[in-house]
């Protein structure tokens, strides 16, 4: 069975969620997004995920699933934060039953979310540290 990997949002799905994300999104500056993860499953202020993103994903060998904060188990929310983790996140099990593994925190995704080739690279680097079975397509070890 493939490992999950979770990318948590920086950001919740409600309503007021959304609008709060976009100004928070259009009062910051490039350099300092809300929401990297956002940048880049869905290019920043758009609701649906990229051509770019829908590609990137399926060269990830795992159930990848993407949270926003109030969409996220108790279970995440309490490994968050007791890791004193930032959102946005990435998260690694590799079954259900598996413990939950810290694989990118929010600074790497922010290095990271304008180019999905440099993403890849990093999730498997930090996969592999964080001691998490993790294939990516077309990333050498």
């Amino acid at each position: 069975m493939a490992p999950t990997l979770y990318i948590l949002y920086n950001a919740n799905a409600s309503a007021i969620g959304k609008v709060d994300y976009a100004f928070r999104k259009l009062t910051s500056s490039a350099s300092n997004s809300p929401c990297s993860a956002c940048d880049l499953t869905h290019g920043g202020l758009r609701l649906t995920e990229t051509k770019e993103w829908s590609a990137t994903k399926k060269r990830v060998a795992a159930d990848v699933k993407q949270m926003h904060r109030d969409e996220a188990p108790q279970e995440i929310l309490d490994f968050v934060a007791a890791k004193g983790a930032r959102y946005p996140c990435v998260l690694g099990q590799e079954s259900a039953q598996g413990e939950l593994k810290l694989v990118m925190d929010a600074e790497a995704l922010k290095e990271t979310s304008k180019d999905h080739e440099r993403f890849l690279a990093r999730l498997a680097r930090d996969a592999k540290e964080a001691g998490l079975g993790l294939q990516v397509e077309g990333v050498k070890e």
